[in-house]
């Protein structure tokens, strides 16, 4: 006989209410596909590992679905990608619209390799049109992706976003302070919208609270001019590029 709880039987754990008994939920049957998960989870990793084997240099970009063709953070991407593509480096962006069509936008338009990591999501994110067909790689978990971005980057250009670009800038953050990955340039782009964010790690973070120190932050760098984080990205590799792990 599977072992069951009433929800009545549970309490929510931050109120300590009871929860309302509206069904009873079986310890077999709910986690009984969590074995069959991990070869959904593996079957991502080969499947990017094979379609990334034959990868060069690579950086990824970030920023904001929400940016609008034409403004100027749209432009800064579109021209960061560009410069990249035409210094030798792919492209990875998250796949959707925004800063990260700008990214894959100018790679491929100047002939670079132009690569997406698209998530599903609940409102079902389209890849964007400026990814070469054959480096769309879609994944249903966010772990499974942020791997395939830390191990094939040798850089992380981080624009204007929101909790998606924040949430990639600070597990690059965490990995490189934690040893668990090679160090790589982490650049943020758009002075005007990260300065106080810059500005706040480096004086509450380091300073007065030492929470971080001097070291962990030379990994960061704030820049707006595309060649200069070109010349970034090429200092950290005067030996030649390599996977982070």
């Amino acid at each position: 006989m599977p072992a069951t709880v009433k929800k009545s039987d549970r309490k929510d754990v931050v109120s300590g209410k009871v929860l309302p008994p509206d069904k009873e939920f079986s310890l077999q049957t709910d986690f009984a596909g969590d074995g069959w998960r991990v070869f959904k989870i593996m079957a991502e990793f080969v499947s990017g590992f094979e379609k990334m084997s034959d990868i060069g240099p690579s950086v990824s970009v970030f920023g904001s679905t929400r940016l609008d063709s034409g403004t100027p953070d749209y432009i800064l991407a579109e021209r960061m990608g560009r410069l990249l593509a035409e210094e030798g480096f792919s492209v990875i962006t998250g796949g959707g619209p925004g800063a990260m069509e700008a990214a894959n936008k100018g790679a491929q338009e100047a002939g670079g390799v132009s690569i997406g990591f698209n998530i599903e999501l609940p409102n079902q994110q389209s890849p964007n049109l400026y990814i070469d067909r054959d480096r769309i790689l879609t994944f249903q978990y966010f772990f499974v992706r942020k791997v395939m971005f830390l191990k094939y980057s040798q850089a992380f250009i981080v624009l204007p976003g929101g909790f998606g670009t924040m949430d990639e800038f600070f597990e690059a953050a965490t990995i490189i302070q934690t040893g668990k990955s090679s160090r790589f340039p982490v650049i943020l782009m758009g002075s005007d919208y990260w300065e106080g964010f810059y500005t706040w790690m480096q004086e509450k973070m380091c300073k007065e609270k030492k929470y971080i120190s001097n070291k962990e932050l030379d990994i960061l760098f704030m820049e707006d001019d595309p060649d200069r984080v070109i010349g970034i990205i090429k200092s950290f590799y005067p030996e030649g590029y390599k996977l982070n792990f």
